[in-house]
């Protein structure tokens, strides 16, 4: 199979933290995402991180890193918080 695989994950909540979470992902691997914070009507935000690669194999690697990093660095504003 031949083509580029694709998958979006869009994360909602207050801008301010969907940016500290933009933030700790952004230099991971940034030639294979995207991301970009959009407001929401009626208030909040939405994280909307794009990830593209050429075979399945790269797409599901990528989503698993970049997973691993938001639950990182939600854990680590969570403990910074005190949540």
């Amino acid at each position: 199979m031949s083509g580029e695989f694709s998958a979006t994950l869009e994360i909602a909540g207050e801008a301010d933290h969907l940016g500290a979470l933009l933030g700790a992902i952004a230099p991971d691997d940034p030639d294979s995402f995207s991301g970009s914070i959009e407001d929401e009507v009626g208030g909040g935000a939405l994280l909307v991180i794009e990830v593209h690669a050429p075979n399945m194999r790269t797409l599901r690697a990528t989503l698993d890193d970049l997973l691993a990093c938001l639950a990182a660095a939600e854990a680590g504003l969570k403990a910074a918080t005190g949540e």
